[in-house]
């Protein structure tokens, strides 16, 4: 794959874990929670697990889940979040074209180390509602400042992957530090991948509006040829076509919109004002978003960054590395 198709490629935000869909499914049933205009109170439907309940699952069992819920946003849209665990709050937030599904392989293991663990689905992804608009960095921040403000979260750790990373960093600068500790950035895309005369490092505009184009004739198919440079060589086939699954069920206009979006915005100064401690992990064989271009500036202009190089690691890493990311993961929430 050329380097303007691997570039191509990040910002579709391919990224899924294969067996999360069996896991979430053991893991969390359906159910709905009301809210108010303004995306505070929500109301939780009965039969939703208690908090007292979650905390008496011993840390290494199978914790009990929260039931699922939604939160309703100003403009209408629903958000569906999953809710697992009880301890110090971890907020996951999933790339472009993938739902909360694609943290189960993290979320329910430090779900069992003691945390409470939550993802949401961004809008027109997965479970939440498709609106049509909103998916400018601003609309997505405050999606996810609405989450954190409906489930009254404080000392949060933030996780994000590729087009996530962008929107914690919009929402830390658009809504403040105050509700969190922490950050971790997993193969993200910021800091800014188009190319102009201040960033000659980056890919040119032309290119990304070639890349719509061609989802706009098959996207199916685009991602067909593109999945297997997303994993290792021994991921197998059912694990691959999971993924694709899962990116089919977003909404095609979100797709491209958070594609303009990933490749348009520039968080190089937003990086900078950022002090929290900040862990980006990014692999050196990321084809999607390579780590010159991306995790390596970005761990750079964070005022508290530390990077961790995985040799060989592709993008999809949340899936390919699990045991060492989820290790390296639960050492930075403990710290």
């Amino acid at each position: 794959m050329n380097r303007r198709t691997a570039l191509s490629y990040v910002a579709a935000g391919m990224t899924a874990s294969a067996a999360q869909a069996a896991m979430a499914n053991a893991a969390a049933d359906a159910s709905s929670a009301a809210v108010n205009d303004a995306g505070l109170s929500p109301i939780r439907t009965s039969g939703a697990a208690t908090l007292n309940e979650a905390k008496s699952a011993s840390p290494g069992s199978l914790v009990h889940a929260r039931r699922a819920s939604f939160i309703e946003r100003t403009d209408g849209t629903t958000l569906f979040y999953r809710d697992w665990g009880a301890g110090k709050p971890i907020v996951f937030v999933a790339s472009a074209g993938l739902s909360s599904g694609m943290w189960a392989y993290q979320m329910l293991p430090l779900a069992q180390a003691g945390y409470r663990c939550i993802a949401f689905d961004r809008r027109g992804h997965g479970r939440s509602s498709d609106p049509g608009r909103g998916y400018d960095f601003d609309t997505l921040a405050d999606d996810l400042a609405a989450v954190l403000e409906t489930l009254d979260l404080r000392n949060v750790t933030l996780i994000g992957h590729s087009m996530g990373c962008g929107e914690i960093t919009r929402y830390l600068t658009r809504h403040g530090l105050e509700r969190v500790a922490r950050i971790a950035l997993v193969a993200p895309t910021t800091p800014f991948l188009l190319k102009t005369t201040d960033n000659p490092r980056g890919v040119d505009k032309a290119a990304f509006e070639t890349l719509r184009a061609g989802w706009l004739r098959d996207y199916p198919q685009w991602l067909a040829a593109n999945a297997r440079p997303f994993v290792m060589p021994e991921t197998s086939d059912a694990q691959i076509q999971w993924v694709m699954d899962m990116m089919l069920q977003t909404s095609l206009q979100a797709v491209i919109e958070c594609n303009v979006a990933v490749t348009e915005t520039d968080f190089r100064d937003e990086l900078k004002r950022i002090d929290r401690p900040a862990l980006i992990v990014h692999g050196t064989a990321d084809q999607s978003a390579p780590i010159d271009l991306t995790g390596r500036p970005t761990a750079k202009l964070l005022p508290r960054g530390e990077l961790k190089v995985y040799p060989e690691a592709p993008h999809g890493m949340f899936l390919t590395h699990v045991e060492r990311l989820n290790a390296d993961l639960l050492q930075f929430v403990r710290t």
